[in-house]
């Protein structure tokens, strides 16, 4: 392995009712659903040529459920590489869950890993795909990344951050947007669940991965809030393995037909988004009120604008983080983005 595949791989108000609620099945997953370490297997060199592709889990950390996206986006045809990167603590969900300041921690790191990947294979494309609690570190990742180092963009399945939390940071720090995949069918963990325990993001209430994030009511970018797609389940989904519940939010089938034709996309649009589900994407839930407009408003208000138009991977060990890597004083105020290479 050479030297750069090194660089690489590497809430008050919790009831008691709700502790009592939550924590079993949350341990159940961890302890059963351990994955394999931390073993790599798509993350080679000449996949690294091509683009990067962060998993991040939720609170029960890397198992079987998220090794199954990076299954699903290699069988979806992405040949890049694809990072499991697992940033919590063995066995402790609820400890991972209300972690607030370790896990803004971490959140650093994770854009430290995406600026090194940047500097050793400029132009390459960078996507996020954050399941769970992993939906958050990879917003939180995106809102401290330098301006120069922005990801292409970032896929939510089923994110445990509360449905008013403001992703303008996260939008600012990627070039295509975010993608929101959420179903209400999520009552259990994203209902129940985070209202008893919380979310991420310290708020008691369903999350938006279970209801879809609200526009803020004021926004320093107005115009911001374009580059959010939410896609809500569908029943077509669960042909699947996405049957609308939690953990089969990271169903490989699911992951292959839904998500890896959006990560090769160019550009993401409510066209091209609309081709992949097979279906139109509604507007974003909007329960924040607003203004009634004066009458002569109403009457000259805008037209909605129209939308515009294997390589076998080798199996190697975790690509580990090194902090003592040193990075150039200056960024390349000019990177040339390379088209990803075809497969061999």
């Amino acid at each position: 392995m050479n030297n750069k595949q090194n660089q690489f791989a590497a809430n008050p108000g919790l009831s008691s009712r709700g502790f009592a609620f939550i924590l079993p099945t949350i341990l159940l997953f961890a302890i059963f659903l351990a994955g394999c370490g931390n073993h790599q297997p798509y993350v080679t060199e000449s996949r690294l040529t091509r683009g990067l592709v962060i998993v991040l889990p939720g609170i029960e950390g890397r198992g079987v459920f998220n090794e199954a996206i990076c299954n699903g986006l290699n069988e979806g045809g992405v040949n890049w590489a694809i990072q499991l990167y697992d940033w919590t603590v063995p066995l402790g969900p609820l400890i991972n869950l209300k972690a607030f300041e370790r896990n803004r921690e971490k959140a650093h790191q994770i854009a430290d890993l995406i600026t090194r990947y940047r500097w050793s294979y400029p132009g390459r494309p960078v996507v996020l795909v954050g399941q769970s609690g992993g939906g958050a570190m990879a917003t939180w990742a995106m809102e401290v990344l330098p301006p120069w180092q922005q990801v292409d963009g970032a896929i939510l399945l089923a994110a445990s951050l509360s449905p008013r939390y403001s992703l303008e940071g996260a939008l600012m720090n990627c070039e295509k947007g975010i993608i929101n995949f959420y179903s209400p069918m999520d009552w259990l963990m994203l209902g129940l669940g985070t209202t008893f325990s919380g979310t991420m993001d310290g708020q008691h209430t369903s999350s938006a991965g279970r209801l879809g994030f609200q526009n803020p009511e004021y926004l320093n970018t107005p115009d911001i809030y374009d580059k959010l797609f939410q896609v809500p389940w569908t029943i077509n989904m669960a042909r699947t393995g996405n049957v609308g519940t939690h953990l089969s939010s990271g169903a490989g089938e699911f992951v292959a037909t839904y998500v890896a034709p959006l990560i090769l996309a160019e550009q993401w649009n409510m066209q091209l988004i609309s081709t992949v589900t097979g279906r139109p994407i509604p507007e974003p839930i909007k329960d924040i009120p607003q203004e009634k407009p004066a009458a002569e408003d109403v009457a000259t208000k805008e037209v909605e604008k129209p939308v515009q138009e294997d390589e076998t991977p080798h199996k190697e060990e975790m690509l580990e983080w090194k902090p003592s890597l040193q990075l150039p004083t200056q960024p390349n105020e000019n990177p040339t983005r390379q088209p990803a290479q075809p497969a061999n």
